[in-house]
């Protein structure tokens, strides 16, 4: 079972009620059977592929998937072998926005911050769209992620917002993230029932 509503709007009662949501959709999503797990995620990803043609995108961030999240890479090799690029984010400094390096199939990597592997060199680019990890989420395609606000920060500093495409599960689905004035909404979200927003 979720925990209740926060109390009140007040941030202080939000975010201790995020970090309690958090915590337990993260301890559900590890402990569901891998098999199972696998199963949702190549359905949620195959809802992905039928509304959007990501080849449209000539530059797509993804992510290095870490705890249970939906794998991507094997989307960011068939967006590389269409003669895409695929970049992924890189911490350089904590509360900071994050940097998007170049990655490719059998390239070198290096552990970044909290040991998630990142390319060894730096290669900035810039993508056109990014495919972005859900902890939890809500209808109205606010994300819950693991509270260090790096999209949010990533996002509103970009010069050009890229298409953003949250990607989660569909029992990690809230009545409400209660979103803040700095919580930006993903354009669309897809799981493996369902999907919110609209293609580009």
């Amino acid at each position: 079972m979720l925990p209740a509503a926060p109390p009140s709007e007040a941030w202080e009662d939000i975010r201790s009620w995020r970090k309690a949501t958090r915590e337990l959709l993260l301890k559900r999503r590890v402990e569901l059977a891998v098999h199972i797990r696998l199963a949702r995620g190549e359905q949620a990803k195959l809802r992905l592929s039928e509304h959007i043609d990501l080849s449209r995108f000539r530059m797509l961030g993804i992510y290095w998937p870490m705890r249970g999240e939906i794998d991507v890479r094997d989307i960011a090799r068939a967006h590389l072998s269409n003669s895409g690029g695929v970049g992924l984010p890189v911490v350089i400094e904590r509360g900071r926005p994050v940097e998007f390096w170049a990655w490719r199939v059998g390239m070198r990597m290096t552990r970044g911050v909290w040991n998630i592997p990142v390319p060894a060199e730096r290669e900035l680019v810039t993508p056109d769209a990014l495919i972005v990890p859900l902890v939890g989420f809500d209808a109205q395609r606010y994300r819950l992620g693991y509270g260090g606000g790096y999209y949010d920060r990533t996002l509103a500093a970009a010069a050009v917002r890229p298409f953003c495409i949250g990607l989660g599960y569909e029992d990690c689905r809230l009545p409400s993230i209660h979103p803040q004035p700095h919580d930006i909404p993903m354009d669309v979200i897809f799981t493996e029932q369902s999907s919110f927003g609209a293609p580009p």
